[in-house]
Order: C-alpha cells, then sequence, then structure tokens
C-alpha cells in the first residue's frame, strides 16, 4: 500500500497488529489506528482487516503480495506489526524473507524491536548478508531498551544495517556505529507527544557525518507535526544507503554533502 512515510515508496504487512515491549511503543500509531476498527464491519477490505483491533495476527493471503507489483519499489515490511514478534512463528517469518529473497527489485525494509530474535533467526540464514536489497534495522528510542539492540544488530547477517531512533526520547549519547549503513531520527508526533531536544538531534547527526553513514531527518514532531517541519540547521537531511546494483533496481543515491553542514 502507498505511505506517506517520507523514508520509502509503500508498505507490505503480512502480519498486523503487535504486543509493546518498550517506551517507544507507549504512543503507538499503528496500534490507535487499528483500534479504531476493532469490531466494526466495512465494506473496504484493506480496513476490513482490523476486525480484530490490533491482536496480532498472520495474514498468509498477502505474503506473496510483491511478486505482483511491475515495477521496483522501496518497501517498508510490516509497518502495522513487528515481523520479529514472538507471535510470528519461524515458518510464517521464513516464507515472508523467501517472497524477499525472490524479488531482488525491490528494497526491504525491515524494522523490529526484537533485536536478540533478529540476530538469532538471520544466523541461520547466511545468504542474507549478499541480500543487499534486504536493510535489517533495530529501533532506538533510549538508552535502556534501544541501545542494547544495536548490538544485536551489529551481529545479525544482513547486507545493510539501520537504525531508527524515533521516537527519540532521550540523549542517546556516543553510538557505536560500526557497520551500521543508515540512521533515520525522528521526535514523536500527536496528541501526547514527547518532548524531542534539538540537541540530541544535532549530536546524531554530527555522529553520522564523522563515521560515514547515511542520515536522515525524518520529523521534529509534536502536536501539529505538519507545523514543526523536518528542518535541520536550515537544511533537509535525506541521505539513503546506496543499493550499489548495477541491473536496474531501484537506486537512492546518498546526499552527496554526506560531510556538508549547514
Amino acid at each position: 500500500m502507498p505511505t506517506k512515510i517520507e523514508w520509502t515508496d509503500e508498505t507490505w504487512n503480512p502480519v498486523t497488529g503487535c504486543v509493546k515491549i518498550s517506551p517507544g511503543c507507549k504512543h503507538c500509531y499503528a496500534e490507535k489506528f487499528a483500534e479504531r476498527f476493532r469490531g466494526v464491519v466495512m465494506p473496504n477490505k484493506k480496513l476490513h482487516v482490523f476486525h480484530d483491533g490490533f491482536d496480532p495476527t498472520l495474514r498468509p493471503e498477502r505474503v506473496r503480495e510483491p511478486l505482483t507489483w511491475k515495477t521496483p519499489r522501496m518497501v517498508f515490511v510490516n509497518s502495522m506489526s513487528d515481523l520479529f514478534g514472538e507471535f510470528v512463528p519461524d515458518d510464517f517469518l521464513a516464507s515472508v524473507f523467501d517472497v524477499m529473497r525472490e524479488t531482488p527489485q525491490h528494497t526491504y525494509q525491515v524494522l523490529t524491536k526484537r533485536a536478540d530474535r533478529l540476530e538469532r533467526w538471520t544466523r541461520r540464514a547466511p545468504w542474507l548478508f549478499k541480500a543487499k536489497h534486504i536493510w535489517l534495522g533495530v529501533s532506538v528510542e533510549d538508552r535502556k531498551y534501544g541501545v542494547p539492540r544495536i548490538a544485536h544488530l551489529r551481529g545479525a547477517v544482513a547486507g545493510t544495517r539501520f537504525l531508527s531512533v524515533e521516537p527519540l526520547l532521550e540523549d542517546v549519547g556516543a553510538l557505536d556505529l560500526r557497520r551500521i549503513d543508515w540512521v533515520i531520527v525522528g521526535g514523536e508526533s500527536g496528541p501526547r507527544a514527547r518532548p524531542m531536544e534539538e540537541a540530541w538531534v544535532r549530536s546524531l547527526r554530527d555522529q553520522c557525518v564523522s563515521a560515514g553513514v547515511a542520515f536522515f531527518f525524518k520529523q521534529w514532531g509534536g502536536v501539529q507535526k505538519h507545523r514543526t517541519g523536518r528542518m535541520l540547521e536550515g537544511r533537509t537531511w535525506d541521505q539513503f544507503p546506496t543499493r550499489g546494483r548495477a541491473d536496474g533496481g531501484v537506486q537512492r543515491q546518498n546526499d552527496r554533502q554526506l560531510h556538508a553542514r549547514a
């Protein structure tokens, strides 16, 4: 499904619903959206799948959707759940990755808070090391829960690794960015949004510039995120890791000013 998320083109949800496990989950946008339709019978098939609200649910009928897409696209996998959730059986997880493996013309972005399972599972899939079109990432919202996930990501088998530092809830300090290809940073949005300080964002931007890691600043967030925008010190930061493909697949080159400062 097309999306307004700034760093992707499409969402693909072979699983919907989730279970909260850390402070970053507190104001989950996916839960808020899904619970609006709990118990509602609707003619719109895409919304009717949320009849059970945000209860974790496998959607096997969606697994092979990418095989039907005629043009290459950048795909956020499971925007409405966590693919590595304990409620997703290993065989179902494998079927989703099999489709990603079969469709290298697309770029897949897989984000999880279950970093320990990500590390364990990918070690049984050595082929992922050469799968540059499959980007594996972890959420990093704070020091206690988020930062430790980075070590699990570094230990995972992956061709491309990224961090989603969103919602950024505190100064996460100096991060070990070895073997990290991309960092997304953003503030929380919505009526109960927790504040984010500019100094926290600048610190992460500077660390990425110093390490040569692509940096993407998504938003300041807040109650009205369209007003706060996404400018950081006079410019936008829209860097992406490079696919490095020569076969006509999706390529979004890094912002050429990796080391530029506004």
